[in-house]
């Protein structure tokens, strides 16, 4: 049992502490991207060059994926709270979600077919 519970609190330990170096990250640059994207980022390259083995970071992953859905009650408490202001910047919301989307399957669509183009040369 304790076996268990320490393997949680030492995954969820790690998620947290790339959360907040990337936090760190973000402001030592100063930049609008969120410090939670540099930490995930940073996550994911340690995972990706095996610093870290997946098996420390699977059991908090878990957890928070389970129970994500009581993550977004606050977010959307507070979206209520607003919804003025987010019916007042529906358009550009809506106009940069579609034009973000297009940007991305145009790229991917461009790059994979020369990625396919270059492989069957």
């Amino acid at each position: 049992m304790f076996k268990k519970i320490s393997h949680y609190l030492i995954s969820i330990a790690l998620i947290y502490l790339c959360l907040f170096i990337g936090k760190y990250i973000q402001s030592l640059l100063g930049v609008s991207i969120p410090g939670s994207i540099f930490g995930m980022l940073l996550l994911f390259a340690l995972l990706a060059v095996n610093a870290i083995p997946i098996r420390w970071v699977q059991p908090g992953a878990s957890l928070f994926i389970r129970y994500m859905v009581f993550l977004f009650v606050p977010i959307s408490v507070g979206l209520m709270q607003h919804f003025d202001v987010l019916i007042d910047s529906a358009l550009p919301i809506l106009a940069s979600t579609v034009g973000g989307t297009l940007i991305v399957l145009v790229t991917l669509s461009i790059g994979l077919d020369r990625y396919l183009k270059k492989g069957a040369k």
